[in-house]
């Protein structure tokens, strides 16, 4: 039988906040969590897949343990990015609203920072920020972390590949005697260092939901294509999903760029986030995304760290990603509370051989995915152009006797005639393009 939020231990000002948000019965992580953070007194190692509610199972204790009459600042929570930090703002706010005294900032990177000085001026119990941008405001002397009694890491494997700098000049400036908790979706060797480099040996162990990430609601597939056809069996793929919303992953911000502009030209529902785009529009992107305006997100690795949004009913690896970790992470925006999921990877050849690699490391079975066959694409491209067609704004600049006299050549057709005609003249354009490569190719073989 689950437990209760009750039964944790937390009080009935912040359980009247989860009413509030609908939220009855713990998670796996919360259940293990709350009591530890709670009751004890030591560091907590925290391992436990995206998607599994670890906001709460340190927010909840951490906003039970604030002293309200004290108006220094008591906790700080570090995100690898913007996106993650506003996210768990956020979340702390929704679960404090019947404790109005607590007093929660946000303090990242990507927007101004005089008007993050002047909120610090202000009573503050807890802080969410991203290591540069807080790193930043210690330098400057605008905030005073060095009395903080709880330091919490949430997605800590990002924190020190990425932003080890920022993290490294933080973790100088806070008290020895704070409690250090860590929360991370994969266990590199990076953080057995920072384990044991920054946090007490008493340290608390918690694995939660971690039996693999295949035996969560997610579908791995791979498919094996040609270089010149990866776009095209991609936009298939996509084209078969419409409606439904997905990230697709590249690996780099110029890869991010060349696929979302292709998705535009394409008229697919898309944007794109990387590191090098302005906040604001990072912020638009994924508001459009997170409301539902647009369905697939094109991103980088870091870039879309923070995306909670539970309807992601697909992802993309558009590249095969580094290392396992990423992998993890990737798939992990998918099948989130519950929900079903897949995780596609698009492969050449050469890559096959790097799947059982993953199936062996991370305990999942790739399913191979039968790639469509030429009528298949060509028909999806086919559909790509009748869209696109319907899409386009009609031309206010053409002559009205021009428009006259193409009226006349089509007049004595119905709707059906015309887009049969249409539609036979598109394909005998294509296959005629076709043809044409391939007695090119064949001139350039006799020679």
């Amino acid at each position: 039988m689950s437990k209760s939020f009750s039964d944790l231990g937390i009080n009935d000002q912040l359980q009247q906040g989860l009413a509030d948000l609908q939220i009855s019965v713990p998670t796996d992580i919360q259940e293990k969590t709350i009591p530890v953070v709670l009751h004890q007194k030591e560091d907590v190692v925290a391992l436990a897949k995206t998607g599994t509610g670890k906001t709460a199972a340190f927010g909840l204790p951490l906003l039970q343990l604030i002293d309200v009459e004290n108006n220094e600042i008591q906790a700080v929570i570090l995100a690898p990015t913007r996106e993650l930090g506003q996210q768990i703002h956020a979340n702390l706010v929704s679960f404090s609203t019947h404790i109005p005294s607590i007093s929660i900032a946000t303090v990242c990177g990507g927007i101004p920072i005089k008007p993050q000085i002047e909120r610090l001026k202000s009573t503050t119990h807890i802080i969410v920020a991203t290591p540069g941008r807080l790193a930043d405001l210690v330098k400057r002397k605008a905030v005073n972390i060095q009395n903080i009694s709880y330091f919490i890491l949430d997605e800590a494997d990002e924190m020190v590949t990425a932003l080890k700098e920022g993290l490294d000049s933080i973790i100088k400036e806070i008290p020895k005697s704070r409690r250090t908790l860590l929360f991370t979706a994969t266990m590199p060797g990076t953080i057995k260092q920072l384990v044991q480099n920054y946090m007490s040996k008493h340290v608390v162990q918690i694995e939660a939901d971690m039996e693999t990430v295949g035996h969560q609601g997610i579908d791995h597939q791979y498919v094996v294509v040609e270089p010149i056809e990866k776009l095209e069996v991609l936009m298939h793929f996509l084209s078969s999903k419409e409606g439904e919303r997905g990230i697709i992953f590249c690996k780099t911000k110029a890869a991010v760029n060349k696929l979302a502009k292709n998705l535009a030209i394409n008229k697919f529902s898309s944007g794109a986030i990387h590191g090098s785009l302005t906040q604001g529009i990072r912020d638009r992107i994924m508001g459009q995304f997170r409301e539902g305006h647009i369905d697939i997100l094109v991103a980088t690795d870091l870039a879309a760290r923070g995306i909670d949004v539970k309807e992601i009913s697909y992802v993309v690896n558009y590249h095969l990603p580094d290392s396992y970790d990423a992998y993890v992470h990737r798939s992990g925006r998918t099948a989130r509370a519950g929900a079903k999921g897949l995780s596609l990877t698009v492969i050449q050849k050469e890559e096959v051989e790097d799947i059982s690699d993953f199936e062996e490391e991370l305990g999942i079975i790739f399913k191979k995915l039968k790639k469509a066959d030429a009528q298949s694409i060509e028909e999806s491209n086919g559909l790509l152009w009748a869209k696109k067609i319907f899409k386009t704004k009609p031309n206010r600049t053409i002559s009205e006797e021009f428009r006259k006299q193409v009226r006349t050549v089509f007049h004595h057709l119905t709707k059906e005639e015309l887009i049969e005609k249409i539609l036979a003249n598109h394909l005998a354009q294509t296959s005629l393009g076709t043809s044409k490569s391939e007695d090119t190719k064949k001139k350039k073989n006799k020679r």
